[in-house]
Order: structure tokens, then C-alpha cells, then sequence
């Protein structure tokens, strides 16, 4: 049974400030720490579940973050940038599930760190109509291998986002959004023990089905007005408001792929601390 962990970072056990997340920074350090641990005990659930391989994609920012050194050795771990299908990549019809580990809330919404994509420039984000967080895309483009959502792990505002796009996966809230830089926090002993024991379950859930693929659309939303109009310039994206842009795409793969041009286009005319 292979799976796939996608390990962002906003939804791990104890993160609630920008420091926590930032590379390089005091805070960054310690929460690494942490950060690995969840990502160990869903290892070891998922192997106590029936897992018999297990790949980690480092999905936060400079996708560098987790402590390979601390890594249960029965992972393998891909880490690093510029990865084609970025949070994603390594999802293929091989995969028997996918995990979102220490996932968060989409951009417009309350949740602990909450965004998407860009940490404060998009203010909305929709999949075929419906607001989408980074758990509602990511789930489209497992759905497009016919690879299920096994486990989704963040705040409690994370874990009711997942009720709705991945209906059968496990959840577990390691902490509890009070608001976007506050949470009440359960400690890595308890979280640990909460993750293992989700993910053990979890695994009654994993295997493939029929893949389907069929066109999307998204709309994009920015907070302000030049930003919708650079990513315009890119060809198949329109202006469809004053800081909204909107484009088509064949399969969910390409959407995604659309998508990270967007954002790159967008976060390059990001200016100063106007934004």
C-alpha cells in the first residue's frame, strides 16, 4: 500500500504566527521540530494501518522545513522548490491514498494562518463555482488519479473545510482557532497520539478507484487592483473584475499548473508594504 503525505506547515501542532513558519527565523526552528513529529506519527499510524510505503511531499514554502535527520526511517521524504506539481507532486494512479498533513484554512475564511497559495494577496479563491482552500484543489487533483483524501490534519476550521471536500477521510484538529494568529493548542504528546491513531484508522480507506477527468475553472480574487491586472497578461487568463481573474483548463493538472503561474505572476508585482 503506498501513500502519499502532502506536509504543509500553517495546520501543524502549535503554529499560530508568522514567525512559526517563516524560514530562518528563532520561532521556525523550534516549530520544525513539531512539525517533523506530526509527520512521524502519521508515518507510524499509517504503517500500523497496513501501509507498506509512504512518501512525504514538503509542501510549505521553501519546501525545505521538516527535519530529515528526525525522520522515521520508514519514509522516503521529497523536499525542495520548483517541483512541477508542487504540494502535489508524486501523485500518480500508484498512489493508494493521500494525506494533508497540517493543512489550513483558503484565503477569506477564519482559520489559523489562513490563506491561499499567497500568504496575504489573494482574498478568494474558486473551484468550479465553489470557494476552494488548498485542501478543495489539492483533493480535485487527487480525484483526477483516483486517489482518495485518507487524512486531513490542521485546526478545527481545517477539519470542517475536509467535511466538505473529502467527506470519508479521517480528520484530526491539533489545535482549535480562536482567531487568525491565536489557537488553543493541544501539546505534541497528545497531537502525536491523536494523528497515530487517526491515521491507523485511516488506512481502512486507502485504495485506488476510477479516475475521472474532466475541465475546471477558477476564479481568483486579489486585494488589489494591478495585481488581477498582471496576471491578465497571461494568455487563456481574463480580467473578469477589478481584482478578479478567472481561466479555464482542460484537466485539474492543468489547472494547478495555470494556477502556480498566476500566483507567481502576481506575487512579482507584489510592491513594498503596499502590496
Amino acid at each position: 500500500m503506498r501513500i502519499m503525505i502532502s506536509a504543509d506547515m500553517e495546520g501543524a501542532t502549535g503554529v499560530t504566527h508568522t514567525q512559526d513558519v517563516i524560514p530562518g527565523t528563532e520561532q521556525w526552528q523550534r516549530m520544525r521540530r513539531l512539525f517533523t513529529s506530526d509527520v512521524n506519527a502519521c508515518v507510524a499510524g499509517l504503517h500500523d494501518g497496513g501501509a507498506t510505503s509512504v512518501l512525504i511531499n514538503e509542501a510549505h514554502s521553501s519546501q525545505r522545513n521538516l527535519l530529515l535527520e528526525d525522520l522515521d526511517t520508514r519514509a522516503t521524504m521529497l523536499t525542495g522548490r520548483h517541483k512541477p506539481l508542487s504540494m502535489m507532486h508524486g501523485i500518480d494512479s500508484q498512489m493508494d491514498a493521500v494525506v494533508f498533513l497540517g493543512y489550513h484554512t483558503g484565503a477569506g475564511t477564519d482559520g489559523v494562518l489562513a490563506h491561499t497559495y499567497l500568504e496575504n494577496s489573494i482574498t478568494g479563491v474558486w473551484l468550479d463555482g465553489t470557494h476552494a482552500s488548498e485542501g478543495r484543489l489539492n483533493a480535485a487533483m487527487a480525484h483526477e488519479h483516483g486517489v482518495p483524501v485518507i487524512l486531513v490534519t490542521g485546526d478545527d476550521k481545517t477539519c470542517d473545510d475536509a467535511r466538505d471536500y473529502a467527506p470519508h477521510a479521517r480528520l484530526a484538529a491539533v489545535k482549535q482557532c480562536v482567531s487568525r494568529y491565536a489557537a488553543i493548542c493541544l501539546p505534541p504528546a497528545k497531537t502525536a497520539e491523536l494523528i497515530h491513531t487517526e491515521a491507523t484508522h485511516a488506512m481502512n480507506q486507502a485504495g485506488p478507484y476510477e479516475a475521472t477527468t474532466t475541465p475546471h475553472h477558477i476564479e481568483i480574487e486579489f486585494d488589489a487592483t494591478h495585481l488581477a491586472h498582471a496576471a491578465a497578461v497571461i494568455p487563456t487568463v481574463d480580467l473578469t473584475g477589478e481584482r478578479r481573474v478567472a481561466f479555464d483548463a482542460a484537466t485539474m493538472t492543468d489547472a494547478m499548473k495555470a494556477f502556480k503561474i498566476v500566483t507567481a505572476i502576481a506575487a512579482g508585482a507584489v510592491e513594498g508594504i503596499y502590496g
